[in-house]
């Protein structure tokens, strides 16, 4: 017996190692994952204070000589809308909203929030309305509680299930298809391309949605997570996320031959879009390189559109732009898949 399980053995390392394309990639993914990280957190140093401003056209004024405005190391945002911005505050997203265009000058400060409390202390102490004569800041304080982490991260916990499933569900399993000649076999029957990449983007979008729901539920029943927003704008962005991804993935399936060169592909697309996507932490920390590249992953849309629907609360006219994109990316993947696709 131990015989027979060492031949096997031998056999399936031959065969890994002659396919040097995969070996390639084992060899240099662990390598680029580390370059990756280096990348992304190459930035200048994060602000201590995250101060939100609220102007008229969406710019920042320039920042003067002296006051509140001209401290360093503080992130200051500009806003224009009061509501939204007044949420940010009850939920420790901002540490301190401040209105300079009033006289005095208004702000919001969350009693709750510890970061809060030193902002305030720095605007007070700033010289803003602190002269002598001057009438101090107008002062409205909130006291929501902040958004947990388990809040924040399930929407991008969600997507990253989406994506492996996605990605490998079609990605892998299509080219062990070609590999031991179930395409081959098919080809000899009246389906086009098309038909057929269809059908597994239709099939892998009911496994991918229903193992999603699974989640969703259970971390319901056990975390009692925040969900603000519509169950339907909720629906709709993971299954266009979900569209867009599978799509992906048949083009990575479209013409090669071997499951670890395809395991290793997906691997190097798959890493990246989970470092650059916000799914385990904000982007407001990275490069500015890093925040630009990240615009161009489809899971960074929709990381971004669940958590506008979980956590502030949008509906489905508030995330139709980051649906558009990924429902169009997706007709563009598969429409290069199809024309990529070969049976052998």
């Amino acid at each position: 017996m131990w015989r027979r399980i060492l031949a096997i053995l031998v056999a399936r390392n031959r065969e890994f190692y002659r396919d040097r394309a995969g070996l390639g990639w084992n060899i240099f993914m662990p390598i680029l994952l580390v370059l990756g990280f280096a990348f992304v957190f190459s930035g200048d140093p994060q602000a201590q204070f995250k101060v939100g401003v609220l102007t008229a056209d969406g710019a920042l004024p320039p920042p003067p000589a002296s006051g509140f405005l001209a401290l360093r190391h503080i992130q200051f945002v500009p806003l224009t809308d009061l509501a939204r911005a007044v949420t940010q505050v009850d939920r420790h997203q901002l540490d301190l909203l401040l209105d300079p265009r009033t006289a005095p000058p208004t702000y919001w400060v969350n009693l709750e929030s510890p970061r809060g409390y030193l902002a305030e202390r720095l605007l007070l102490g700033s010289g803003d309305g602190a002269a002598a004569g001057a009438t101090a800041p107008q002062r409205h304080t909130l006291s929501g509680a902040a958004v947990s982490y388990a809040d924040w991260v399930l929407p991008g916990v969600l997507a990253m299930n989406v994506m492996f499933s996605s990605l490998w569900g079609v990605g892998y399993v299509i080219v062990r298809y070609r590999k031991n000649g179930v395409l081959r076999r098919l080809k000899a029957t009246p389906l086009s391309p098309f038909e057929f990449l269809t059908a597994q983007v239709l099939s892998r979008l009911l496994v991918a949605m229903s193992a999603s729901l699974v989640v969703f539920v259970g971390a319901d029943l056990l975390l009692h997570f925040t969900m603000r927003g519509s169950y339907l704008a909720l629906v709709i962005v993971y299954m266009a996320g979900a569209l867009c991804l599978i799509s992906l993935g048949l083009i990575v399936s479209a013409r090669l031959r071997t499951e670890e060169l395809a395991d290793g592909i997906l691997n190097l697309i798959s890493w990246p879009l989970l470092l650059l996507s916000g799914v385990w932490f904000s982007m407001e920390g990275a490069s500015p390189a890093a925040r630009l590249f990240s615009q161009l992953s489809p899971l960074t849309h929709l990381v971004d559109a669940a958590r506008r629907i979980m956590i502030d609360g949008a509906g489905v006219v508030e995330v139709l732009p980051q649906v558009a994109l990924l429902v169009a990316l997706a007709l563009v993947f598969l429409s290069v898949a199809a024309r990529l696709f070969r049976w052998e």
